[in-house]
């Protein structure tokens, strides 16, 4: 075969399939498909959640409060998978007429598998009596709960903890939406506050500043 009809070949089957895919997507339709992933038993938010568009490498991830939004075609079927979770999907219908969707898709917890344990005997008889004699009694979980969740020691250990994912996005929003707020304008300086000076002043009076014993 020479290469011109080889070409041709190609060029012919490369026609043939544009012609079928246009004749597959020509009566779809591009919607901006958005919704939150929560569990089926609490209605809570899973996040982090990996959604794909069945059938291709198309898709996006949920933030940390099971929120999505991206596009897709109607008729499509949308997979979500977390782990910890059954796998679920849902069938864009064909018939929207909007180009807007919005979903509360939930999803079941998956049953996990633990490794095996496996218990060995006493070597004798003595070895069991001594660890039999010998053994003290641990602290239950509720003593040991409420020894962690001492105040003073939370307090001391949330000093030296570092803000996590959540903590950030939440400093950053909020200096985000104070700045937005006082866009164009001057922020109020509390030490130019005369009532704010007035309450200083009686709580310094009533001896609130004092060190307590």
């Amino acid at each position: 075969m020479s290469i011109t009809k080889t070409f041709l070949l190609f060029f012919t089957l490369f026609l043939f399939t544009m012609n079928t895919v246009a004749q597959v997507n020509k009566d779809r339709r591009i919607i901006q498909f958005s919704g939150v992933v929560i569990t089926g038993d609490s209605l809570k938010p899973v996040p982090f959640v990996n959604i794909m568009i069945k059938g291709t490498s198309l898709g996006t991830v949920g933030n940390i409060y099971g929120f999505f939004s991206f596009a897709a075609y109607t008729g499509d079927t949308i997979l979500f998978s977390s782990v910890g979770y059954k796998t679920s999907n849902y069938y864009i219908p064909d018939t929207l007429s909007s180009s807007r969707y919005t979903l509360f898709q939930m999803m079941e917890n998956d049953t996990l598998l633990l490794t095996m344990s496996v218990i060995y005997p006493w070597a004798d008889i003595e070895a069991l009596e001594y660890a039999i004699v010998q053994h003290r009694v641990p602290e239950n979980d509720y003593d040991r709960a409420m020894k962690n969740l001492n105040r003073e020691e939370m307090k001391e250990r949330g000093k030296f903890m570092p803000m996590d994912g959540a903590m950030n996005y939440r400093y950053q929003m909020h200096q985000r939406v104070n700045q937005n707020y006082w866009n164009g304008g001057y922020m109020p300086n509390q030490w130019l506050n005369p009532f704010a000076w007035a309450q200083f002043f009686k709580a310094w009076k009533e001896g609130k500043f004092k060190k307590q014993d």
